[in-house]
């Protein structure tokens, strides 16, 4: 299993080059991914197999998979129709076809995204996938950007597919804290009861049927096909639309019996089936034709598997595979006949069956097979439907009744569409010659007809061989109870009964209900008696757009002390008024354990009371860093030294970019903007430092068990393999906050850097010999101590910084290395060796200017950054490859000549892409608020 998601993720990695190399040709070798992996599954077919590899287990995340039969039968649709597809589109799209690469590279990433959701037994890594294949949704459909229609049926499939799958995430939440575990195996052996496992039954089945465009959250599959055909064919047919079909199939055996389980998935898979089939007759466009026909068989669908019950199952995996089989054939079809004549309107189509009767012949048996017509698969699977329904004890007798009627008037439905689909298609339509699209067209090419001509004669095949379909399918079906009733199996014939009757009526209906269409036509109503869900999503939008442009309006006016004055007054009252009325504890506080500390605290208040009263700007900036190096001192005398040290650099570091900005700006305030002493803001202030110092000392008497601090010096040495408990935790422990934080931070530079350089990022910093005059300077006898000193403006020079840089420089990067190196066993790491290599281009920068930031890292920032998250981010799979956790430490021991025995963690090539991105972020800064503002102001003095 691992090895087929391996595979397909090589394969997208690869596919932008490999069509780069040959064209639309490369599907063919891509194809062979998903194929090569069915071959995996046939030889697997009918064994169970799991796989557990251990990720994050503090959040219930490793990554456990679980092969079985309803996975192997959803794993064959999804990597045999995806080779087919992938061969499709090598004739479907031509060698100029814009951004195909990435096009190639989605299908295959989708393909094996799929795989991964039907093969999780973890929920959680289930949700994963299950977005992954949401978001490549979003890239396929939106392929065409230049296209609105694209990009709101895009939008529209994003935004409801992901809300209905957040809240699938917390129902997957509530459900493995009830049940015990994340598996999904071991709540089907032991499903837990009670209201609040009901809540998240109903979360779930939110996410599965959203995914499965089942009404009310239909409406984005119609809108969707305006994907490339291919795309409908997959995604839409075959794939995605099957991964609700396939959740609640999967939690059926354990959570069918539950309340709102049946209520829930019946009634509106029948509505589903109803009212898209009706719809279907309303639509010209044969893609959208499909599309409501799509909605209505899925909502066929997800009520077999949703009943509960042996033979209900069977049927419903019977009809899923016949679905995925006839549907993407039909929407290949229709790309077909769209591709050779350049339309899709069926009254612009007529006497194509006697142009194309290759391509007639394959969409008549692919509608046989939709219309449930015999010998076909989808005959098969309608009998065994109609066989289960009346049949089953799962539902009440007169439940039962009603749900064999709306199944039979839905089926009706499915024979009129199928017909309408044929008719529209390639009929005559009372014309003597063929419409113009049809005279124009032009042959499609034997491959071109291949792939949906198998999937047709494949229903074909798979109905006349129903009993090797039962031996296939059966498996699934036996994982649910039989209600008491005889196992039913599949077969082209079962005797004359209840379901034969039944299906010569809706055989009969459905042509009769075709042949009145003009009557039909004529019921059309102006506006949908059940209203527009397109229209009602839209509404929703505009509803959401005026209230948070209301809401911001209300609460953002633009100055910035009412929006901190409100954010203050909430963290003032919200805290004290639930101390006030929540809170028994007593408060035992010492103010100080030393004299030291009490006076680096007078220290720090005043330096804080004088920066609110200080009217030259970098005076405020000192007095404010004061308060910082106190924070500092504090550290080191309480046992934190690394803290300390940090604190110190960091501190160091925001004064000299608080200077570099400051130089932009009067170095006084204007007393005419000043708003004096004010007592509300004076009293504001004294009262959220009283809260903050409450919060603090109730917080630190609100404990009555020994502190987990206690047991990180151990912890660290024994898991992370280190004796600096800071840096451990940093790089190890909780290296995953440390991931997302640098992430943020690297996202954060970026933002700075474009917004200052306004137009495009720089590359690397300007060197010596880019600026003008370099030639004159390269020339001079005199002694040059930093090459970029030379051409600063003689009244700006220092020669003693000059000279002090060129020899504290060295000393201090190497100092950062060993700081880099001593951190996890000592006061350092890679933020503390980062920001010292900081502190040393900063001071290289203040002594030679701009010229020489880029002779002292002839680098772009950007490839830096990039580096580092890489270094830090690759950690995750060097972990795993080494048998660890992912961010966790593996421990790497060897004996080298002259050095003896090393012994080496891999968190140190985390603590190495910490330290890549502080400097970075450094020469980032000196480039964006040094560097470019220096280059202004030359400009401005020429």
């Amino acid at each position: 299993m691992l090895a087929v998601l391996l595979a397909h993720a090589i394969a997208a990695v690869l596919a932008p080059l490999v069509v780069r190399a040959m064209g639309r040709n490369a599907f063919l070798p891509l194809a062979l991914v998903p194929l090569a992996s069915l071959g995996w599954v046939i030889k697997n077919w009918g064994t169970q197999q799991s796989l557990h590899i251990q990720w994050a287990p503090g959040l219930s995340m490793d990554i456990d998979m679980r092969f079985d039969a309803l996975a192997a039968i959803m794993s064959a649709l999804i990597l045999g129709i995806g080779s087919l597809v992938l061969v499709y589109c090598s004739r479907y799209f031509t060698d100029d076809e814009p951004r195909l690469g990435i096009f190639a590279a989605e299908m295959v990433a989708f393909a094996g995204a799929m795989f991964g959701l039907v093969t999780s037994d973890n929920m959680l890594i289930l949700y994963t996938f299950w977005e992954l294949t949401t978001v490549l949704s979003f890239l396929l459909v939106g392929h065409y950007a230049e296209r609105a229609s694209s990009r709101r049926a895009a939008t529209q499939a994003l935004l409801v597919t992901t809300a209905g799958g957040l809240a699938m995430l917390v129902g997957f939440l509530i459900l493995g804290q009830v049940g015990g575990s994340y598996l999904i195996s071991d709540l089907l052996a032991d499903p837990p009861g009670g209201w609040l496992a009901g809540v998240a039954v109903v979360l779930v089945l939110i996410g599965a049927l959203s995914k499965s465009a089942i009404v009310p959250m239909h409406f984005w599959l119609p809108g969707a096909m305006a994907a490339p055909t291919p795309v409908s064919a997959y995604l839409h047919a075959a794939a995605m639309v099957k991964a609700g079909i396939y959740l609640v199939a999967r939690l059926a055996p354990g959570f069918a019996d539950s309340a709102p389980w049946r209520v829930t998935v019946i009634t509106l898979g029948l509505a589903s089936m109803l009212l898209a089939g009706w719809r279907s007759l309303r639509a010209f466009d044969l893609k959208l034709i499909l599309a409501f026909g799509t909605v209505s068989q899925l909502g066929f669908l997800i009520t077999l598997v949703g009943i509960g019950d042996r033979n209900a199952a069977l049927a419903g995996i019977t009809m899923v595979v016949a679905h995925a089989m006839f549907k993407a054939a039909l929407f290949m079809v229709v790309g077909i006949i769209d591709h050779t004549t350049g339309t899709r309107d069926i009254r612009k189509l007529a006497h194509l069956g006697k142009r194309a009767p290759a391509l007639c012949i394959i969409a008549v048996l692919a509608a046989a097979s939709m219309a449930g017509l015999p010998p076909f698969l989808g005959f098969v699977g309608k009998e065994g439907a109609l066989e289960a329904i009346a049949t089953t004890n799962a539902l009440s007798p007169p439940v039962r009744t009603l749900v064999l009627a709306t199944v039979v008037a839905g089926s009706i439905l499915t024979v009129t569409y199928s017909i309408r689909f044929i008719w529209g298609a390639f009929g005559r339509k009372q014309l003597k010659r063929p419409s113009p699209a049809v005279q124009s067209m032009h042959a499609a090419g034997p491959l071109f007809l291949f792939v949906p001509g198998l999937l047709a004669v494949g229903g074909l095949a798979a109905g006349l061989a129903a009993p090797v379909m039962d031996r296939l399918l059966s498996p699934y079906a036996q994982t649910l109870p039989a209600d008491g009733n005889a196992d039913y199996h599949l077969a082209l014939w079962h005797g004359f009964g209840l379901p034969l009757y039944l299906t010569i009526l809706v055989i009969g209906c459905g042509a009769v209900l075709f042949v009145a269409h003009r009557w039909v036509s004529r019921l059309r109503f102006e506006h949908p008696p059940l209203g527009n869900a397109d229209r009602v999503y839209d509404a929703t939008l505009r509803a959401m757009d005026t209230i948070s442009i209301k809401l911001t309006g209300t609460t953002q006016r633009g100055s910035l002390p009412l929006t901190q004055a409100s954010i203050l007054v909430t963290l003032v009252l919200l805290p004290t008024i639930l101390l006030v009325l929540n809170t028994d504890t007593g408060v035992n506080l010492r103010l100080w354990e030393s004299p030291i500390q009490f006076a680096v605290g007078l220290i720090m208040i005043a330096a804080a009371l004088a920066a609110t009263v200080m009217r030259n700007r970098l005076a405020s900036v000192i007095l404010v860093g004061v308060g910082g190096y106190g924070c500092g001192v504090i550290f080191a005398l309480d046992g934190a030294p690394d803290l300390a040290l940090t604190q110190f650099l960091v501190e160091t570091l925001t004064l000299v970019i608080f200077v570099l900005v400051l130089r932009k700006l009067p170095a006084e305030t204007d007393e005419r903007q000043s708003v004096g002493f004010k007592v509300p803001r004076a009293l504001l202030g004294a009262a959220v430092g009283a809260t903050v110092t409450a919060l603090g000392a109730y917080a630190m008497n609100a404990r009555n068990t020994a502190p987990i601090s206690l047991q990180l010096p151990e912890a660290a040495y024994t898991i992370g393999n280190g004796k600096n408990v800071v840096n451990v935790l940093l790089v190890d422990i909780r290296a995953w906050d440390t991931l997302g934080e640098i992430s943020v931070l690297l996202v954060a530079a970026t933002g700075v850097a474009s917004l200052v350089f306004r137009t495009r990022r720089f590359g690397t910093a300007p060197r010596v010999s880019d600026a003008p005059g370099a030639e004159e300077a390269a020339s001079s006898s005199e002694t040059t101590w930093l090459r970029g000193g030379d051409l600063i403006d003689p009244r700006h020079r220092s020669l003693v910084l000059e000279i002090t840089t060129r020899m504290i420089f060295p000393t201090m990067m190497v100092l950062s290395v060993y700081f880099f190196f001593s951190g996890h066993n000592a006061p350092g790491g890679g933020f503390a060796g980062g920001l010292t290599a900081g502190l040393a281009l900063v001071l290289r920068y203040l002594a030679g200017g701009r010229y020489e930031l880029g002779e002292a890292v002839p680098i772009d920032a950007g490839k830096i950054l990039g580096l580092g998250l890489m270094f830090s981010a690759g950690t995750a799979m060097a972990s795993l490859f080494l048998g660890a956790p992912a961010l966790s430490s593996a421990t790497l021991e060897v004996t080298l000549p002259l050095l003896g025995d090393i012994k080496m963690v891999t968190a140190i090539f985390f603590d190495l892409g910490v330290y890549l991105i502080v400097v970075g972020l450094v020469l980032d800064v000196l480039r964006s608020l040094g560097a470019r503002l220096d280059a202004e102001v030359e400009v401005n003095a020429r």
